[in-house]
């Protein structure tokens, strides 16, 4: 009976010592399993500190928003007429000191694109064998200036953002709003579209591509494209004329085309927020080409007679991103079309184009980029 005993005892123990070892290696199992969750984790933080380093690598989208026209005095503090505008300039950022580059409203969208406003002072339509005298500054640009101006082709030869954005395989489309068609070449339609605000038309590496004339197209594909998340990384919108503030016969009085023209930008703006580029990182540009008063200037902006600078005056900027509000606004800089040029090409490191090339560090809006 003892040995009996014994043997029992023994049995038991050895018994034991396996469930014993069952269990560890069960531990051992789920411990297996829950490191490489804990190394994904780990591999994700390196992504996620990402978003506070150079803009560079965030900001997937940027959405040209031109308006018209209009004063930063006239737009800034005017929460009757501009109470979206205001409440975007108030969250996001904003500069004290921006300017146009020069009157009337064409050479500033050329600059806007090009680094250039390519030697002219009028709102003539494109062609080869389109020319015009100057239409502001006539009184005070040198006799070459005019000279020059008045026998200079409206059809440019130079490079533009869309050779950049195209060399390094980035994507881009135009919303021409009222714009009758994709490509559309002219010079106005049903007064509200005008090619003066198209700037791609003006430039013959656009012209002469069938491909890239069918990236400019009425705005009407503005929000089907939003919705169906065909969202290229660059985005021009130019409103028609009484959206843009810039006004026509058939629009309301003055002041009521700055509401019209907030209303216009909140409903475009509210569109892209709720696009996947948002959440893919994305920033809003919105500016106005210039000042109707004054020729106030900056940064590389013309000359004319006697030294006098033949600017386009102060205008509102507002910059708003997918980081989320973060109100800044910058004082002691001045900036203007080529300033904003210059960061974009910055931003996507996608080089210079004429007076974009040489601006410094200070000389960029990039403040307004950053989280």
């Amino acid at each position: 009976m003892r040995d009996i005993r014994y043997y029992i005892l023994l049995l038991s123990v050895l018994l034991l010592m396996l469930t014993s070892c069952s269990s560890n290696t069960s531990n051992n199992t789920a411990t297996q399993h829950v490191t490489p969750t804990q190394t994904r984790q780990i591999t994700l933080t390196p992504q996620s500190t990402l978003t506070a380093t150079p803009q560079q690598a965030n900001i997937q989208h940027i959405f040209y928003i031109m308006m018209e026209n209009h004063a930063t005095s006239q737009i800034i503090g005017n929460t009757a007429d501009a109470p979206y505008l205001n409440q975007l300039a108030s969250s996001y950022g904003t500069t004290t000191q921006y300017y146009g580059v020069t009157h009337p409203s064409l050479p500033n969208y050329l600059a806007a694109i090009s680094g250039s406003f390519q030697g002219i002072w009028d709102d003539c339509p494109a062609g080869a064998s389109v020319t015009c005298a100057p239409q502001a500054f006539t009184s005070s640009l040198t006799s070459s200036e005019y000279t020059n101006a008045t026998n200079q082709p409206h059809m440019f030869n130079g490079q533009t953002i869309i050779d950049q954005l195209e060399a390094h395989h980035l994507t881009w489309k135009a919303y021409m709003q009222s714009m009758p068609s994709a490509g559309y070449t002219g010079d106005s339609y049903a007064g509200l579209y005008a090619q003066k605000h198209d700037p791609f038309m003006y430039f013959s590496s656009i012209r002469n591509n069938a491909a890239r004339m069918q990236q400019i197209v009425p705005f009407t594909q503005f929000a089907q494209d939003m919705q169906a998340g065909s969202i290229p990384n660059f985005v021009w919108i130019s409103p028609d004329v009484c959206n843009d503030m810039h006004g026509a016969p058939s629009c309301s009085s003055y002041d009521g085309l700055i509401a019209t023209g907030d209303s216009f930008v909140r409903s475009t703006v509210q569109t892209i927020m709720h696009s996947s580029a948002w959440k893919e990182g994305a920033a809003i540009v919105i500016t106005w080409d210039e000042n109707e008063g004054g020729s106030s200037g900056c940064c590389k902006s013309p000359t004319g007679a006697n030294g006098t600078v033949l600017g386009g005056a102060n205008v509102p900027l507002i910059v708003v991103t997918s980081y989320g509000p973060h109100h800044i606004v910058l004082s002691s800089t001045a900036y203007n079309h080529y300033s904003l040029l210059a960061t974009i090409e910055h931003i996507w490191n996608i080089g210079c184009l004429a007076n974009t090339c040489g601006m410094d560090a200070t000389s960029l809006l990039t403040p307004l980029f950053t989280p």
